[in-house]
């Protein structure tokens, strides 16, 4: 079924076995044309993190939407977007009245294999067909995303485009300072790096092996995960 896109709940990113299939393939990004029956108006009032837009004629990815009020002034509605295209990021400001063109999209499950010289490799969990995306589309993607996991996929007309991540996920540290014995409650904090290379500030009792829960909007420790 065809739905609009935006953030969901956490999920824990899985191992899965690799395959052998053949060499990733490229896939041609979807045209406008192909692409604009897609397409509804909503007020940017509504607009969600993830969700994918059609802004001046091309698809963007909004990162991040901030819902300001300055005072007695009137509220102006700030969209952080990433080009799907060209990978390039986009900072529009909009009031409250506007609309924007919100693209329903497929999202589809695959395995994140490896990366080459090409960009990153996925595989796609039905079919087990494989297929690049880019390092300018991703950008900071993957720090969420560690390879062998499954991610959801965001495809617009057979074309997948980028990684559709949730609000938050859930990754295991790898390293970082000694934790304090018997400091089970405190405020101070210590630099923490998960096994994606993402360093995330966390409470001094935590040690490797633990699993904690990232927000991907911010990168931030949310809390620790009990097995």
């Amino acid at each position: 079924m065809v739905l609009p896109v935006w953030g969901h709940g956490d999920y824990r990113l899985t191992r899965v076995a690799t395959a052998g299939p053949p060499a990733p393939r490229r896939l041609l990004f979807p045209t406008k044309r192909s692409e604009s029956r897609h397409l509804m108006a909503i007020r940017v009032t509504e607009a969600k993190k993830g969700m994918v837009i059609r802004y001046e004629g091309e698809l963007f990815q909004i990162e991040k939407y901030e819902h300001v009020t300055p005072g007695n002034w009137r509220a102006i509605n700030h969209l952080h977007l990433r080009n799907l295209k060209t990978g390039k990021k986009k900072e529009v400001r909009m009031n409250s009245g506007d609309s924007i063109d919100l693209s329903f999209v497929d999202t589809r499950p695959a395995q994140y294999v490896y990366r080459d010289a090409n960009g990153h490799v996925f595989m796609d969990s039905q079919s087990f067909e494989q297929f690049h995306l880019d390092d300018e589309i991703l950008g900071d993607t993957l720090k969420f995303v560690p390879e062998g996991s499954t991610a959801d996929i965001v495809y617009v007309d057979e074309a997948p485009l980028t990684v559709q991540l949730p609000s938050t996920v859930i990754l295991e540290v790898v390293e970082c300072e000694e934790a304090v014995k018997g400091d089970t409650v405190s405020n101070i904090q210590k630099m923490a790096k998960v096994q994606t290379g993402l360093e995330v500030k966390v409470p001094s009792h935590l040690k490797v092996g633990d699993k904690i829960k990232i927000q991907t909007d911010t990168g931030e420790f949310s809390g620790r995960v009990n097995d």
